[in-house]
């Protein structure tokens, strides 16, 4: 490792194991704005998880700017790739409109009927097998705002307990994490490393994509095996009221607007002006449409783009900690780290590093998915899952408690990727 790293770059990572910190004290601030409402309303900001990271970034920017200089410090911001969060707060807003839900509902309820056994349960494994896999094809962070929003309404909204609301959500991560490994250009981590590496669709299906769609199948099996007795004395939760049912033409033209969106992924100017245009036609439609999650979308965006800020400053000590790994023990190193840093980046820096065998690549980047699920900063759409599911939590959804949850269906995705 260089002893000779710069002051910015260890402040830097000072500030962002500052801010990882923070997302485990975030109870911590709303309890202080119970006790001091004079100052609740900033309390309130800092008990904010999506705020986190924006927050601690925008420390950074201006410990920069002391450091080295104003006009260095925004040099060092333009200089980095906000490109998915802006296109996980598009994606965000389109998946989650009325007549994609319904669409997606509609593709679970047909999966569900066809299962042996009926009610939620059905649904409940339904949900936690098939849309993770959708994900491959819609982008992960699309198909987890479907997922979360179904859960939520369907299951969440039944008043079911902690240990299942826990358990829910940590499946719900890994095999989101997971289930995007199908293809070269849904999975953050994956789409990475998919065009340097030369890594296929074909490719990413035979090393990465089967052996997913395995731990995926069964994690939703042993949760709903583990859950059925609760699962089955819930009521199915209905509608408040009934709602204008959405026409063909509409429900098409959404989807017509996400899978643009997601071919045009890479192109930032491309997919805002078609969130503009799809702004327009859902204000033409609004009898089909519910509220827009603009807000969830912004703060999920705003988590992300901290994140962005933050991370571009800790190449200095994690390239030399994964160059000092082995092959075999990259994979379990990357599924550690992916717990304290995004597994994008893990796998982005990774990609720089030259003469990397193929077993180690498999293994980075099977390794930085696998670890997707620990935390909320583990996976790029965790963010959306969290913000939209956080009010069934009663607003506060401790990451202990997710990470202590999410070890069972991670060692489910060990055991996959390392044994079949």
């Amino acid at each position: 490792m260089d002893l000779n790293v710069p002051l910015s770059s260890l402040l830097a990572t000072v500030i962002f194991a500052v801010a990882i910190l923070h997302t485990f004290a975030t109870g911590l601030f709303n309890r202080l704005a119970e006790r001091q409402p004079r100052h609740a309303g900033a309390w309130h900001l800092l008990g904010e998880v999506e705020v986190v990271f924006g927050f601690w970034a925008l420390v950074l920017v201006v410990a920069l700017a002391v450091l080295d200089g104003g006009p260095q410090a925004l040099a060092y911001v333009e200089g980095q790739d906000f490109t998915e969060p802006l296109f996980v707060f598009v994606v965000m807003v389109i998946a989650a409109t009325r007549p994609l839900l319904r669409l997606a509902q509609a593709a679970v309820d047909a999966v569900a009927r066809r299962l042996p056994g009926a009610g939620l349960a059905g649904f409940y494994f339904t949900a936690l097998l098939l849309l993770p896999l959708l994900g491959s094809l819609i982008t992960e962070a699309a198909a987890m705002t479907l997922a979360a929003l179904l859960l939520r309404d369907r299951l969440y909204a039944a008043g079911i307990s902690d240990r299942l609301k826990y358990a829910t959500l940590a499946v719900l991560f890994v095999n989101v994490s997971i289930g995007g490994t199908l293809t070269s250009f849904a999975a953050p981590p994956v789409l990475m490393v998919a065009a340097r590496w030369g890594w296929d669709n074909a490719y990413l299906f035979l090393h990465f994509g089967w052996r997913a769609s395995v731990a995926v199948a069964l994690n939703a099996a042993l949760a709903t095996g583990l859950f059925r007795a609760e699962l089955a004395t819930l009521s199915p939760v209905r509608e408040a009221g009934p709602a204008a049912p959405v026409p063909r033409g509409v429900t098409l033209v959404h989807l017509g607007f996400l899978v643009a969106v997601v071919y045009f992924g890479h192109h930032p100017v491309v997919f805002v002006c078609l969130l503009l245009f799809f702004l327009g036609f859902a204000q033409a439609y609004e009898r089909y449409q519910d509220r827009l999650v603009l807000r969830e979308a912004l703060l999920v965006s705003f988590f992300l783009a901290g994140l962005v800020v933050l991370g571009g400053l800790q190449r200095w000590w994690l390239t030399p900690l994964l160059q000092g790994m082995s092959a075999s023990f990259v994979y379990y190193g990357a599924t550690l780290l992916t717990a304290l840093t995004d597994n994008a980046a893990l796998t982005y820096l990774g990609s720089l590093v030259e003469g990397l065998t193929p077993a180690f690549r498999q293994a980075l980047v099977a390794g930085a998915v696998t670890g997707g699920g620990l935390t909320v900063i583990a996976n790029a759409p965790n963010p959306a899952g969290f913000s939209i599911l956080r009010a069934s939590f009663g607003g506060e959804i401790r990451p202990l408690s997710l990470a202590v949850a999410a070890l069972a269906p991670t060692l489910v995705a060990v055991l996959a990727f390392r044994l079949l």
